[in-house]
């Protein structure tokens, strides 16, 4: 007589009330928030897509955050494991792209007007993305005022320090010379590069590239690419979809996303590498 436990033909099919995967998931309450404002099949991709953005938003967001306090506490392995993960997370937001990045300017027409004044650019989550990454403005909050509770997250956020504030003073905790007008900064305001911690980077990958802080440079590195990735492929799908028209929402569309496109994440890890 065999003593191997026999797997069951079928699972467990009868629970009280809800099953234990949607109790975890909440699948139902995902798959019914989709409400189409027009008679177009397109639109549907359009929402679904735009939707599972803003969830890739809050993962990298929780990645991000979780990189920075670790950084705090000086645990590089914790950051890069943060940072790691979010590289992954990332590729996967880029991917959403593509749903979209066919669409034609008569396709986008035919459910464009149902998004009235709506725009990414209003994305609360998205903000928080970019605070982190040390792209910050007070003028971003303005369209958060009619919401308190997400209008107070991003007022914190904006008075907290980036990812790559904290990524500058854990440098300077391990002796490397960051000046101190960038290590007290006003937090608030929009990172801007500085020769002096490009020489730090310089020093950083003129060593060891097996060293720990290097690790964590390309890392950030990644990350930065990624980002960059992302938001070309805005300006590309946006291009495609409607052209150098005015965007919804009354943004400047095209042109401002080819702004946004010039701009380098974390600039010093790329122009250090001029000098090494």
């Amino acid at each position: 007589m065999s003593h191997e436990a026999h797997e069951p033909e079928t699972p467990h099919l009868d629970f009280q009330g809800t099953t234990p995967y949607e109790d975890y998931v909440k699948a139902d309450v995902l798959t019914h928030l989709q409400h189409t404002l027009s008679d177009d099949p397109g639109e549907m991709v359009f929402l679904v897509t735009t939707q599972v953005m803003e969830l890739w938003f809050t993962v990298i967001v929780h990645e991000w955050e979780t990189a920075a306090k670790a950084l705090r506490q000086d645990d590089v392995p914790v950051a890069v494991d943060a940072l790691k993960r979010s590289v992954r997370e990332l590729e996967a937001l880029n991917a959403s792209w593509k749903p979209l990045s066919g669409l034609t300017p008569a396709q986008f027409n035919s459910y464009r007007a149902a998004l009235g004044e709506g725009s990414g650019f209003q994305s609360a989550m998205y903000r928080r993305l970019e605070f982190l990454l040390g792209d910050k403005s007070a003028s971003m909050l303005v369209p958060h005022r009619g919401a308190p509770r997400v209008h107070a997250e991003l007022e914190k956020a904006l008075h907290e320090p980036s990812l790559y504030d904290e990524v500058l003073r854990f440098l300077a905790r391990r002796g490397h010379p960051v000046p101190e007008d960038v290590l007290r900064r006003d937090v608030s305001l929009r990172y801007e590069p500085s020769a002096e911690v490009e020489a730090v980077w310089t020093a950083v990958y003129s060593g060891d590239g097996r060293d720990e802080v290097a690790r964590l440079g390309e890392a950030l590195t990644d990350v930065a690419e990624l980002v960059w990735r992302w938001r070309n492929d805005h300006l590309v799908a946006t291009r495609r979809a409607m052209g150098a028209k005015a965007g919804t929402g009354g943004s400047a569309g095209v042109a401002w996303l080819e702004k946004r496109a010039r701009k380098s994440v974390f600039p010093e890890l790329w122009t250090a590498r001029s000098y090494v």
